[in-house]
């Protein structure tokens, strides 16, 4: 089991997660491999892998279900083995797939919850009636779960792991099964929740809603990180080449061809709608008027000239081989 040690720094102020060297074996597989990462308070921090990266079993060790084989990891500063029943207290954890209990009312099922966090009779209704209403379900107090949908069945797992009002949400996959519009529920009570100052991680396979709903994001293949920090610092780290989207008044061919005899041109290819070229560069640094001087100088007009951003996906598969222990 893991141990603090005079190596482990103390805990940083704005941190409200620190794991230094976290490693956990499963027999000879290695799911983690010496995770060094730092959330801050207010994140809404994007966990990014493919199946089997890790994930999982790291966010199974910060909610202290499961200890480390070596390293350390401290949630608000607490050490998830030696302090564990802190940790639970100001920590709320989703997993990716959680049993309800069908044959319960919504209320039955909040309250029973509350209960095991010694959440007084007194005070239970209020609390219910709160998260109830925050995920956008007080309607529903007396329905069944059984007979509620996928999308609210995942609002009221969400609630579960609000009731003793936690600092920290740890959630596995939230969107999972989703159909779009529950979907986009739910990334909204994400933001709102994020806005009343809770730290959220978010496990999630939907990379294009990371993208928008992140702060920040970390990606790790084969329980190891490969980058941790700002969305937008994604694109700049690992970005290996400079493209650009080109239009042409007339004569798109002949600009194809033109741009492909270049040498400080590495790629040129027709869009399917044949309306723009897109024109890879040599140099990631060069600049986008030596594709205007080609086509200017060769007679041709040139009407559209823009950047290509690469998007959250697109450095994804470019920086992952999807690989795993």
């Amino acid at each position: 089991m893991s141990d603090e040690s005079p190596s482990i720094p103390p805990p940083v102020i704005n941190a409200a997660v620190e794991t230094f060297g976290l490693t956990r074996h499963y027999g000879n597989l290695t799911a983690l491999n010496s995770l060094d990462l730092t959330i801050n308070k207010g994140d809404l921090f994007g966990f990014i892998g493919s199946n089997g990266a890790g994930k999982t079993t790291t966010l199974r060790i910060l909610s202290t279900f499961l200890s480390p084989s070596n390293g350390t990891a401290r949630v608000m500063g607490h050490n998830v083995v030696k302090e564990a029943d802190q940790v639970r207290r100001i920590l709320g954890y989703m997993p990716d797939f959680f049993g309800v209990y069908k044959d319960m009312e919504v209320t039955e099922y909040l309250d029973f919850f509350a209960a095991c966090y010694r959440i007084g009779a007194a005070k239970r209704q209020q609390t219910i009636d709160d998260v109830l209403e925050l995920v956008g379900l007080s309607e529903k107090k007396g329905a069944l779960i059984g007979a509620l949908s996928r999308g609210m069945q995942q609002r009221i797992g969400l609630a579960r792991v609000l009731v003793h009002d936690p600092k920290i949400l740890l959630l596995d996959e939230p969107a999972s099964g989703l159909d779009p519009r529950a979907r986009i529920e739910m990334m909204a009570i994400l933001q709102e929740l994020q806005r009343l100052g809770k730290t959220i991680i978010i496990s999630s396979h939907i990379l294009s809603e990371l993208e928008t709903l992140c702060n920040r994001v970390a990606i790790i293949e084969k329980g190891g990180l490969i980058y941790s920090g700002p969305v937008q610092g994604v694109q700049s780290q690992f970005s290996r080449k400079q493209a650009y989207r080109v239009g042409v008044a007339e004569n798109i061919e002949k600009a194809v061809e033109l741009l492909r005899e270049r040498t400080e041109v590495s790629d040129v290819e027709m869009q399917e709608d044949e309306s723009r070229i897109r024109v890879e560069l040599v140099d990631p640094e060069a600049n986008a008027s030596i594709i205007a001087s080609i086509i200017v100088n060769s007679g041709l007009e040139l009407t559209a000239l823009e950047s290509e951003e690469m998007n959250l996906e697109d450095v994804f598969l470019q920086v992952t081989r999807g690989e795993t222990q």
